[in-house]
């Protein structure tokens, strides 16, 4: 198996959003705010040949939302995934499977694109596309707190191609997805937010979504505003940490912009960034 991290972009969002109770003191010195409080994120992806299998992992924010939605997010970059594809050799067409973490507009947007008369389609017409039910009803029947995250133009096209597969939390890893070797569930960012566990060069890597958005969020205070249930996510975290410093994890973070990957270790002040290196360098 290969294993590519895909940049799709940048975009920028409010810092205090992204840094919940932690003061701007402190976290403007991580990832400095623009005049308008707002940060800059990467929206990154992973690419997983392995066999006769293309699996990609999340699909950045997409091309197709009008010049006023782009323009609350200050979407820049030279990055697409359609471009990050093209660079290994691939297209849109060759894509077998799509896992998306959560159908948030930041992870979900570039599965579906807009024909230019306006008709949505699927961007990876030959794919199998992967949820599950819990946080499939969840985004569809969203909560007042989440309906922006939540868009109807990224999320029932799928369903209505009839491309959409559930996995079953109980059931394990569906044969379907060899790569994977589990999946982690978490609740605290959104419902039932799905983090694939590889093993890849002899090491385990997480794709740590918006668990850990960032290495700077590696602090247990530091909790996204977004986060529905936010001291559940600190108990998630915990957790998540503890095990990724015994086990000496390889962490794919999504929304880094300056770093692609972490370990963490125990000190004295606490679980800390250990490492910060490029997947390639594994």
């Amino acid at each position: 198996m290969t294993i590519h991290m895909l940049d799709t972009g940048l975009f920028k969002l409010d810092g205090g959003a992204m840094f919940g109770v932690v003061p701007k003191s402190m976290w403007q010195k991580l990832n400095p705010a623009d005049e308008q409080n707002m940060c800059t994120w990467a929206l990154r992806c992973l690419l997983m040949e392995d066999g006769g299998r293309l699996v990609l992992v999340d699909t950045g924010i997409g091309d197709k939302q009008d010049e006023k939605f782009r323009g609350h997010f200050y979407l820049h970059g030279d990055d697409t995934l359609e471009k990050s594809l093209r660079r290994l050799g691939y297209t849109s067409s060759d894509i077998t499977d799509v896992l998306l973490t959560h159908l948030h507009f930041d992870h979900c947007g570039g599965a579906v694109g807009r024909s230019f008369d306006g008709k949505l389609h699927l961007a990876f017409p030959n794919a199998t596309y992967w949820s599950n039910e819990d946080h499939w009803n969840w985004a569809t029947a969203p909560n007042p707190r989440e309906k922006a995250s939540f868009l109807t133009e990224n999320i029932l096209p799928i369903q209505e191609s009839g491309h959409l597969k559930f996995i079953d939390p109980k059931a394990g890893v569906p044969n379907e997805l060899p790569s994977f070797r589990d999946l982690i569930y978490v609740d605290g960012h959104t419902e039932k937010m799905m983090l694939p566990k590889l093993s890849y060069k002899g090491r385990t890597l997480v794709f740590a979504a918006d668990l850990l958005p960032s290495a700077h969020h590696v602090g247990l205070p530091y909790v996204m505003s977004y986060d529905v249930r936010p001291l559940v996510t600190m108990d998630e975290k915990a957790r998540f940490l503890e095990q990724a410093a015994a086990e000496n994890w390889v962490l794919v973070l999504e929304h880094d912009h300056q770093t692609e990957c972490i370990t963490v270790a125990h000190t004295e002040r606490g679980i800390k960034v250990a490492e910060r290196f490029k997947l390639a360098e594994l």
